[in-house]
């Protein structure tokens, strides 16, 4: 699940692209007022920065509070609260967030509601309009009023009241630094919070955790330069018969229509009977002019064309890129790359005799980290007052998200089920077609306060099938003229606009599902919480003290009629319409397997026999094997898993790619003596991507330059990194384009969503083709002075060349001094004002960099972008290892550190331990809690 609250921060963009990118208007006032020197002097004090610490010890009167409560924190300044009653539990989690992370929960209030331009100026105008059409805190406001059980209305209601007593009576320097440097560019202040403010969070946490809405992009962009054979070569099926599923020994019954968790049974559910998809002979076919033929591993050789009708859609699509390329993230990265592992292992396997559960999420790093460690007790577990319950929260949000009570653990990974479509709409007038009607379209108005500027207007359109994304660019309405579709689709006249179906656009429950969730004492309470947990849809594994494990897929996860959302739908046709959403019963589950383990790591949850498709574009699964082999291979040894085990099988930085690999790599006669040097790295490598190896530098480097020479340099415009370009053949050719008679195209994408990624995809992409030496994907055009590569081993051959002077470049030409983490860097960035603009405020906000190990679908899941470059996109944002046997030998740690505040010493005081992969004493019990409190803060009535 979830990181990050970003209004800025992309790289520089071409000049169609500038506009939104970062916050200009606040760094030329800030850099002026830095320049100006005398006048601003004492806004860079030490009074001035830790005028917002948070008091911690003594005691502090609140309004509103029923009765005393005690918040305790550690070393490390965790807090955990002990109350009499919820209201006083929630009122306490509000008070005590906002000491540490208002200025984080204020942005993220503003970009749901979208309203960051009140915050930072007219740069954030075209966001907010995608925000608003999006509607999050319109729905959340629904949500609040219509959905959620009066109960966490209650709860919601208490958290707001304790944000605003921390707010009452305080100027914004007071409450963070970087109020006070807004100060200087506008008129900015806090206002004061709202239940709603936090429930349109979880419309965030969903946005960025939607499934494959990219991939449906991705694939309709590269029509314009690849046939439908080798796009299928690009997106593979999932390997079933080589890494399973997540749920293997449960069944669904087509009698009854439910699932059943399969006890006493072992059903083989690795899809063995669907095959790994895609062998013998391709044949491949573009989209018009260009055709390819050719045999191997189901690839198509040659290069397709496009047809004639087909460019306005590819600018479409690619303007729709444009805007959720700009738009904030709020847990990951857009939705590209992000994953999780997750897994329990029950009693009969651990040396407790007790089940351990691990978990760690990956999502972008940010600073502060996404989540925020609290434990949440009653002083006396009764009906007045009913939670005992500990782990990771989001600041802005009460309850917990992940952790554990006193009787069950549970974790969660994206389960990447597909709950978005995107539909072609036909507009006529001021309607849409539907069938062989005009439907008017569903309006409202929006207005956007722009500090420092006039406000502006705007009108959001909706459809049957959601509000018209197209809108919120100015090129999007005008090209649709000529777009692909069938023929029997209506006059395209002024073209098609995009509308986008999404789960997340209707009230639901999924904070009832957090509250059911803390207060959960067994697996029936748990599988209830889970039918609240509408979106998005997660990996629920489960563990409890009685020695009990299991798994969870919950949702509102749609069925259509045709169709199956892996590309855009013809929004006027009935048929592409959803028509339901899967029972609650027939989901997916996992009861104590006999097997005594299930693993999540974003793999496919079920085999090809489920009746509903739950998605096109699963995870491939590398990490999931992985973390199974280490977890059998321990068990086959005849030894039990600690709680340490656990924690090193997170930190395992074994490359899968690598191993497929190096020993083809190795076969390989290289003349260049400075080429060998490099290759015999790679002699006796373990395959280990340590933070000093250099030959993990080395291969990782000859991995991204093999992905670049096969796949990246075939790719259309839209998907490779911006300003980098290339001479590609035109479009509409027939054949090979002589050299004079080839064409300059730049690339259009920010380098950390540019393709090929080098993700567990493109390892199965490669794995697909290594033993075919001559299929078309390995062949490469003559460029400069280097011979065009007809067949695999040259191609490797290239990439270890252009590694080799690619790493003399950055790291020297004495490969004695290379490491993966001189290459491999973790920077935390202060995800507003640290992103950009004067060296001094970036200096003040942000930490940094860090030498990691690990990598791309590795277990120590360090994700880096193979198009891009090298440095950290993505981390594990926290772990955990829960100890059933004894919930205070429970280890946790978070990314970065409670507080907010620059300078503070829980700033990024969990920082150091995380990259050496250490954990922290994670205390639960009232005696525990005790011995290591530091300091003690009473909250009084």
């Amino acid at each position: 699940m979830p990181t990050d609250t970003t209004p800025s921060g992309q790289q520089p963009g071409k000049s169609g692209r500038k506009k939104g990118r970062k916050v200009r208007l606040l760094l030329i006032v800030l850099v002026l007022a830095i320049i100006g020197g005398v006048g601003y002097g004492a806004f860079w004090s030490v009074s001035t920065v830790r005028a917002s610490f948070p008091q911690t010890k003594g005691a502090i009167t609140l309004d509103g509070l029923a009765g005393p409560v005690d918040v305790k924190r550690d070393g490390y300044g965790i807090p955990q609260i002990y109350a009499s009653s919820d209201e006083d539990l929630f009122m306490a989690q509000g008070y005590v967030q906002a000491q540490d992370r208002f200025y984080e929960m204020d942005v993220r209030r503003h970009m749901t509601a979208g309203r960051l331009s009140e915050m930072f100026g007219e740069s954030q105008v075209d966001n907010d309009e995608f925000l608003r059409t999006l509607g999050w805190h319109r729905i959340a406001e629904e949500e609040y009023k219509k959905t959620l059980s009066a109960e966490t209305r209650k709860y919601l209601d208490a958290y707001a009241k304790g944000v605003n007593a921390y707010l009452a009576g305080k100027d914004g320097d007071e409450i963070s630094v970087e109020y006070a440097a807004l100060g200087f560019s506008n008129d900015y202040r806090p206002e004061e919070w709202t239940p709603v403010d936090s429930v349109a969070w979880l419309k965030a946490m969903a946005w960025d955790l939607r499934g494959n809405m990219q991939d449906e992009i991705d694939r309709a962009l590269m029509t314009s330069r690849l046939g439908p054979q080798q796009i299928a070569d690009l997106y593979p099926q999932y390997p079933y018969s080589r890494n399973g599923t997540i749920v293997r020994e449960g069944q669904y019954d087509e009698l009854t229509k439910t699932w059943s968790d399969g006890s006493g049974s072992s059903q083989n559910a690795d899809g063995s009977t669907q095959g790994a998809g895609g062998t013998g002979t391709g044949t491949g076919t573009g989209t018009g002019t260009g055709t390819g033929t050719g045999t191997g591993t189901g690839t198509a050789a040659g290069t397709a064309g496009t047809s004639t009708d087909s460019g306005a859609l590819q600018t479409q699509l690619d303007g729709l890129y444009d805007v959720l390329e700009d738009l904030p993230e709020a847990v990951g990265v857009n939705g590209n790359g992000i994953g999780s592992n997750s897994w329990v292992v029950s009693g009969d396997h651990t040396i407790t005799g007790k089940p351990l559960l691990a978990n760690d999420p990956h999502l972008t790093a940010s600073l502060p980290s996404v989540w925020y460690q609290m434990g949440l007790h009653c002083k006396a577990v009764s009906t007045k007052c009913q939670y005992d319950v500990s782990g990771y929260t989001f600041s802005g949000m009460p309850g917990v998200i992940i952790g554990h009570n006193a009787d069950i653990a549970w974790g969660m990974t994206n389960s990447g089920v597909d709950v978005t479509d995107l539909y072609l709409e036909k507009l006529t007038g001021d309607g849409y077609q539907y069938g062989s009607k005009v439907l008017p379209f569903d309006t409202r108005e929006e207005t956007i306060e722009v500090a420092g500027g006039s406000s502006k207007k705007i009108v959001v359109r909706t459809t049957n099938n959601g509000p018209l994304l197209s809108d919120r660019n100015d090129e999007l309405v005008q090209v649709g003229k000529k777009a692909t579709v069938d023929q029997d689709a209506p006059d395209r006249g002024d073209g098609y606009a995009i509308a986008l179906r999404w789960t997340a656009l209707d009230p639901g429950t999924s904070m009832d599902a957090v509250f059911a969730m803390n207060k959960a004492k067994g697996w029936d309470d748990f599988r209830e919480a889970a039918t609240l947990f509408d979106v998005p849809s997660q990996n629920l594994i489960y563990a409890d003290t009685e020695g009990h494990i299991g798994y969870q897929l919950p949702g509102k996860i749609p069925t259509r009629g045709k169709g199956d959302g892996s590309l855009p739908a013809p929004g006027w046709d009935p048929a592409y319409r959803w028509n339901g959403y899967v029972d609650q019963d027939e989901l997916p589950y996992e009861y104590d397997p006999e097997r005594g383990y299930i693993v999540t790591a974003n793999q496919a949850v079920v085999d090809k026999k489920y009746p509903y498709t739950l998605t096109t574009d699963w995870g491939y699964g590398t990490r999931a094997q992985r973390i199974t082999s280490l977890i059998e291979s321990k068990i086959k040894g005849g030894g039990k898993i600690s709680t340490d085990d656990m924690r090193q099988m997170q930190m395992d930085n074994s490359s899968e790619i690598a191993k497929l690999l190096v020993p083809l790599l190795l076969k390989i006669d290289v003349g260049d003596k400075h080429v060998r040097e490099a290759q015999k790295l790679l002699e006796g490598w373990d395959y280990t991507q340590d933070a000093d190896s250099a030959a993990a530098a080395y291969f990782n480097s000859v991995w991204r330059n093999i992905l670049k020479l096969a796949f990246g340099d075939k790719l259309p415009k839209e998907l490779r990194v911006e300003g980098q370009c290339l001479s590609v053949e035109p479009v509409d050719s027939t054949g090979p384009a002589d050299e004079d008679q080839r064409v300059r195209e730049c690339g259009r994408r920010d380098a950390d969503q540019a393709q090929p990624d080098g993700g567990d995809r493109w390892f199965e992409v490669v794995r697909r083709l290594v033993d075919d030496q001559d299929n078309a994907w390995w062949s490469t055009p003559k460029m400069r002075n280097l011979k065009a590569a007809d067949t695999r081993d040259e191609l490797f051959r290239r990439a270890m060349r252009d590694a080799r002077w690619e790493l003399t470049a950055k790291l020297g030409k004495d490969i004695d001094s290379w490491s993966w983490g001189r290459l491999h860097r973790l920077f935390l960035k202060n995800q507003t004002l640290g992103t950009a603009g004067p060296d001094v405020l970036q200096y003040m906000l942000n930490r940094g960099p860090w030498k990691l190990g690990g990598g791309e679908a590795t277990v120590n899941a360090t994700g880096w972008n193979a198009a891009g470059g090298y440095e950290v996109v993505w981390v594990p944002s926290m772990r955990m290892v829960v100890n059933l046997g004894d919930l205070d030998k429970s280890k946790w740690i978070n990314l970065t550190g409670a507080s907010g505040h620059a300078y503070n010493a829980h700033y990024t005081d969990q920082t150091d331990k995380w990259v050496k992969g250490e954990l922290l004493t994670w205390s639960f019990s009232d005696k525990a809690v005790e011995a290591n409190t530091s300091d003690t803060l009473l909250l009084k009535p």
